[in-house]
């Protein structure tokens, strides 16, 4: 049996059990043999058996224990686990086996205590050391998890496991690079480790490298067909590079292995909202789908809140309490848009706690923080954990700003933690979770006549869902003259990344270049950077007939300044559709470069209509694609009139609600207040 040699094992153990039928010994070894064959059942049944002849075997309890908790029935683990302490109460294997079982159920507080004590015991125990760093993981003790596994390590344990567990600790610490490397330590020791090769793309990633992601993802793909993780992160990769459709088959074979998989579903959600080819009735469809499976969420954790009693009560003229939650605190464009409004909130108005659904914070955060009554970051929470933390602190009105985007604790919001709950600013469509009532929206994104294509309420704004923070003065700010004016040819702009100029957007723009044929085009995003993203992006060119030599491709530029700046190398933006800039528009407006766009259907799509709309530049915005290349040709031969608009047009959007953070503070306090008592009449 120690050899290996379970065949020849078994038989003796069943030679001996034909001659001795209670001994125990077989009984209990022969049940071991079993549970190693995942003969799980009969293993356990031949254990117990020995255990009855002779109850005083703690080793017994804990391969007993050990059998229970590989057939899931946890709690029964524990209780042989106990028992094997009760006999042997210095049995570090008994206290570190329960640990991983009480890890396994969640209780990683418990689990870290039952590490603890078998480690206390003197024992050299690299196991012991690990399962402590998985349960200081699970609690968001990130750098203390890194020692416990660097200890196991030290002791000669070097698990392909181990590494990986280091690697996504160090990961969620932002030590990519650190990461990586444990990943590839991992891959060393295990090179069939679907997991592995899984987790260092999304490292991989995070750093910007999506050619070699792609690989990695592909690779634990082909590893593992059945690891739908990995499905879903080569969904997002590819979604992220504009491979829209395999990016929506990744997500769909992502659900066929793991049906209730949440977050695939809710990024099959999100690429389905950049799709030109998706209805809007069939995107609600999907929509509901995920509504239904976070339903099922809710139920099979046993907790619903909905029933909850909300205190305190709001009476007409109280401050209206109300939550943030969001994974964008920080220099994201959602902080940045959030950014101004805090700043002007009236307090006497509305009370914010903000819920932060990771640590990691940066300068925005700081400031972020400065305008909210409380921070509370739900990192190494729980869904159920989360959404108890938020009704405990008696909120009027929880708003998800994140949807089905990354870093996003949308499940939280289907447990009710708030009496009333919206979505707004962070996510463009319906979110599809029955208990968020109302959806932020703006006249022209989002008109009455589209209600039918929303889970949630319409309930409008009356300029603008968006308010950008304008940068800090600053001499490289300053407008200046388009270039054209001295080039003698117009320069289109895109600031968009690579999953928004699709292949309709490319036909798009080779009519225009074939139409402006001394102008140029350039494209400026992180992914240029990546030679392999280049070389697709001009291969893609090429096949619109677009001469990339008039195409200059450059790579995102650090600092929001310098980011800023680089609009005085574009007279005009083109936007991209179904999906428009956002962020990217109102940068450029206040940098005096007009956009034009072309409106859709849906909330997203009809995006860049609205900001343009409250910009005052409705002859800007186009209804339809030829609309679009007809409205940048015109445009583009009026090089004074482009000049003459760049150098007002800040003056003539600053008093805007998209650009004055007070006039949409006020607005965005009677919307709020609207949801609250709705018996009161609309007003700003």
């Amino acid at each position: 049996h120690q050899t290996g040699q379970l065949h020849a094992a078994e038989a003796l153990y069943q030679q001996v059990l034909k001659r001795q039928p209670r001994n125990h010994d077989a009984l209990h070894y022969l049940g071991v043999l079993c549970v190693q064959a995942q003969r799980l059942e009969e293993g356990m049944g031949l254990i117990a058996k020995s255990l009855k002849l002779v109850p005083a075997q703690p080793q017994a309890h804990l391969h007993l224990g050990n059998a229970m908790s590989a057939a899931g029935r946890f709690k029964e683990a524990l209780a042989a686990y106990d028992k094997a302490l009760a006999f042997q109460s210095a049995y570090p294997d008994a206290h570190s086996n329960r640990a991983q079982t009480l890890l396994m159920m969640g209780h990683a507080e418990q689990a870290l205590a039952s590490a603890d004590k078998a480690l206390s015991l003197g024992v050299a125990f690299p196991q012991a050391h690990a399962i402590r760093g998985d349960a200081l993981r699970s609690l968001s003790r990130h750098a203390d998890a890194v020692l416990a596994y660097d200890q196991a390590l030290a002791l000669g344990g070097h698990q392909a496991d181990w590494h990986l567990h280091r690697g996504l600790a160090l990961a969620l610490l932002g030590q990519l690079e650190q990461a990586e490397r444990a990943f590839d330590q991992a891959i060393a020791l295990g090179p069939h480790l679907a997991d592995a090769h899984s987790n260092r793309g999304v490292v991989l990633q995070e750093q910007g490298r999506l050619d070699e992601a792609i690989e990695a993802f592909a690779e634990a793909v082909r590893l593992n067909p059945a690891l739908s993780a990995a499905h879903n992160s080569l969904g997002v990769a590819l979604q992220q590079q504009g491979r829209v459709a395999q990016a929506r088959e990744c997500f769909e074979q992502a659900l066929r292995i793991q049906p209730q998989f949440l977050q695939a579903q809710g990024n099959l959600l999100f690429t389905l909202s950049h799709d030109a080819t998706c209805a809007p009735d069939q995107y609600l469809e999907q929509a509901q789908r995920y509504g239904d499976m976070l339903d099922r969420h809710v139920q099979a954790l046993g907790s619903s809140f909905a029933d909850w009693p909300h205190t305190p009560s709001l009476n007409l003229g109280d401050p209206i309490r109300v939550g943030l939650l969001s994974g964008d605190l920080n220099g994201h464009p959602v902080g940045l848009f959030l950014l101004e409004v805090l700043r002007q909130i009236d307090p006497s108005r509305l009370r914010v706690v903000a819920y932060a659904t990771h640590a990691l914070a940066d300068e925005v955060s700081t400031e972020l923080r400065a305008h909210v009554q409380d921070w509370v970051c739900l990192e190494g929470m729980s869904d159920v954990q989360a959404a108890q933390r938020i009704h405990a602190d008696g909120l009027h009105l929880l708003l998800d700003l994140s949807g089905h985007t990354a870093r996003s604790r949308l499940p939280v919001m289907g447990f009710q933690p708030a009496p009333i709950q919206a979505s707004w600013l962070g996510y463009l469509a319906s979110t599809g979770v029955r208990q968020i009532g109302h959806i932020l929206v703006d006249p022209v994104s989002a008109p009455m006549s589209s209600q039918a294509f929303f889970t949630e309420r319409i309930a409008h704004l009356p300029e603008t869902i968006n308010c950008f923070s304008a940068p800090p003065e600053d001499a490289r700010l300053a407008l200046q003259n388009t270039p054209a004016l001295q080039r003698g040819y117009v320069t289109f702009g895109c600031y968009q990344n690579l999953a928004k100029i699709t292949d309709d957007m490319l036909t798009a723009w080779s009519s225009i270049l074939a139409s402006t044929p001394n102008a140029r085009l350039r494209i400026q995003n992180r992914q240029m950077t990546q030679a392999a993203s280049r070389a697709l992006l001009s291969e893609r060119l090429r096949a619109h007939g677009i001469d990339v030599a008039r195409v200059d491709m450059a790579g995102g530029v650090a600092g929001r300044v310098e980011h800023l700046a680089s609009h005085g190398e574009v007279d005009i933006l083109l936007d991209t559709f179904p999906y428009p800039g956002i962020t990217t528009t109102c940068e450029a407006l206040w940098m005096g470069v007009p956009t034009v766009t072309c409106m859709g259907e849906t909330m997203l799509s009809r995006q860049g209509g609205s900001i343009l709309h409250t910009a005052g530049l409705d002859s800007w915005v186009a209804q339809d694609p030829s609309a679009y290349v007809e409205l940048a040709c015109a445009h583009a031969k009026d090089i004074t009139a482009l000049n003459q608009l760049r150098l007002s047009l800040r003056e003539q959007v600053r008093p805007t609600a998209l650009f004055n953070g007070t006039r949409f503070a006020r607005q965005l306090e009677a919307c709020l207040m609207q949801l609250c008592h709705p018996h009161l009449s609309p007003r700003a």
